[in-house]
């Protein structure tokens, strides 16, 4: 990957398909090539996580796809509406993935909201973590402009929402507040993995996690 004078990255890298989790993106089911749009975002994805939305051209992204600019445009219509696309779509990915590993099997409230860090930690490291997407992205636009602002507080809502209903499950007195604080705790996780690449980062806020629960195990005696 190269970039031209003004920064742009015009050339495509070289890495496997890869979900918000390090896994391979699978063939379609009769195992036929991923369409032109799955290829677009799957590129999109890759390059827009590792080396941020600002950075990547869309050059890069239809070079990585292996299709044609008139093809990302008349599917998507503009770059701005392909990073949308794909905020949806790793968002959904990645929900889907984490909340599923809290709520997987038999296990009380408190102990799926104890999963919290575990979880992420696992995520931490794997070599495809390059932070959270809607972080960044809200990082990297005009602070004025609410689109990405309001992307990432819906991504942030369903998170929260799943929460709050653990927390109230479990008998919090204050579940939003409960939850809130635990966002918090995974926000500030999130951003130190992504800056010192150190996974144990999710262990010291579990250890943070674990003294609210305690509080809540209290209130619930």
């Amino acid at each position: 990957m190269t970039k031209t004078s003004s920064g742009t990255l015009v050339e495509p890298t070289v890495c496997p398909p890869r979900n918000p989790h390090g896994r391979a993106f699978a063939e379609g089911a009769d195992g036929a090539e991923p369409k032109a749009r799955d290829r677009i975002i799957a590129a999109a994805t890759r390059l827009f996580c590792q080396y941020g939305i600002t950075a990547v051209g869309v050059d890069a992204v239809v070079a990585e796809a292996a299709t044609a600019k008139a093809t990302l445009y008349k599917t998507f219509g503009s770059k701005e509406r392909l990073v949308e696309a794909v905020l949806e779509k790793e968002g959904a990915a990645w929900r889907d993935w984490f909340i599923g590993e809290l709520l997987k099997g038999e296990a009380t409230p408190v102990a799926r909201l104890r999963r919290v860090f575990p979880v992420l930690r696992e995520w931490f490291n794997d070599d495809a973590f390059f932070g959270c997407p809607f972080i960044n992205a809200v990082a990297e636009t005009d602070k004025r402009d609410d689109r990405m602002r309001q992307i990432a507080l819906h991504h942030k809502k369903v998170v929260l929402d799943t929460l709050i209903d653990l927390a109230g499950q479990a008998g919090a007195r204050d579940a939003h507040g409960l939850a809130h604080q635990l966002g918090l705790l995974i926000d500030g996780a999130i951003v130190a993995a992504m800056i010192t690449k150190d996974s144990n980062v999710a262990l010291l806020a579990g250890q943070s996690a674990d003294m609210l629960l305690r509080n809540l195990c209290a209130e619930a005696a």
